[in-house]
């Protein structure tokens, strides 16, 4: 048995179904808004660190970052006082940073 290709019209009723729902929604925005907060410190990082971390979730002025080692870890908690004034910097309402080890 073959699948069917997926179409776009799925992903328009999911997208539709978002829009819709205000809890999901709020989670999008603010997926969203975590995304453009890793894009803006990238810059500052090391290079090719960025593969090491992802956006976390947010809540109020404190933001999480997940990063998939210790190392990583420990170099960004070294990081975390120009990273939140990089964001500040860039109009970001950002106060604390917290760094959360994830396993892949």
């Amino acid at each position: 048995m073959t699948r069917p290709p997926p179409s776009s019209t799925k992903h328009t009723g999911v997208m539709d179904a978002i829009e819709q729902s205000d809890t999901l929604a709020g989670m999008l925005a603010l997926h969203q808004k975590s995304t453009l907060y890793l894009r803006a410190v990238e810059s500052v990082l090391p290079p090719g660190f960025s593969q090491q971390i992802k956006a976390g979730p947010i809540e109020d002025d404190s933001w999480c970052l997940l990063v998939t080692h210790n190392a990583a870890a420990a170099k960004l908690r070294q990081m975390l006082p120009s990273l939140s004034a990089h964001l500040r910097s860039k109009g970001h309402n950002v106060q604390t940073i917290r760094i959360r080890v994830i396993s892949r």
